[in-house]
């Protein structure tokens, strides 16, 4: 749109207000409901690129797209929450001439911004990626459990369960007492267990295929005797 021009916007319930019935001045909007809008350009301003940016606007910036993420997924919005986490993490990239000063800002919104893109993936049944958000914070927190944790989960659903296991016992090592972490073990047992009958079953299948193949009956009807 160019300033001065009008459009009309259609915004489907999914993408408004959902199943909720919402108050405004003078109606009620009924759940479900799609909205209308009629909108007039008044006046714009260019975002500016982070390399625009002093260090400290770029740190704001960031720490707004976080809490808008945070937003988007309270709302289950989860594919735009991962794309606003992994927006908030551009301005606060790696090659950025930072401060010493603020590195610790720096990495606390780096971690926070995976490890709920993370949270994001594992809803999207992303699994890859929600292991590689996980990885980036584990690359310079290895001790932390809330990855180690996601990262295990996406393992379970990938059938990784030897890496799970691992990232769980290195955080109940962290973190004896953690009950989530505890409760994804016991999850991992059975699935083990299943895998393991599922397993014997296929050998089992198997040897008997060979041994089949292999009698004395068999050869004769083969040799042609």
């Amino acid at each position: 749109m160019k300033k001065g021009e009008h459009a009309i916007v259609t915004v489907k319930p999914e993408y408004g207000f959902g199943s909720n019935a919402v108050k405004c001045d003078l109606t009620t909007v009924p759940p479900c409901s799609t909205l209308i809008y009629e909108v007039e350009m008044l006046e714009f301003t260019r975002e500016k690129d982070p390399w625009e940016m002093s260090i400290h606007e770029r740190i704001e910036i960031a720490s707004r797209k976080k809490e808008g993420g945070n937003a988007l997924f309270k709302l289950g919005k989860y594919q735009r929450a991962l794309k606003t986490y992994a927006k908030a993490v551009d301005y606060v990239s790696e090659g950025s001439p930072f401060e010493v000063d603020d590195q610790k800002l720096i990495k606390s919104l780096q971690v926070s911004c995976w490890l709920n893109g993370a949270a994001c993936s594992l809803k999207l049944d992303n699994f890859q990626e929600a292991i590689k958000q996980c990885s980036m914070v584990l690359n310079i927190e290895p001790s932390n459990v809330k990855a180690l944790y996601r990262r295990a989960q996406a393992y379970m659903k990938t059938n990784d369960l030897h890496l799970a296991e691992l990232d769980i016992k290195k955080s109940l090592e962290i973190d004896p007492e953690n009950r989530e972490v505890k409760l994804l073990q016991k999850n991992l047992k059975q699935l083990q267990v299943e895998s393991n009958k599922r397993d014997a079953n296929l050998y089992t299948t198997m040897f008997a295929r060979m041994l089949n193949e292999n009698s004395p009956d068999k050869k004769a009807f083969a040799d042609g005797n």
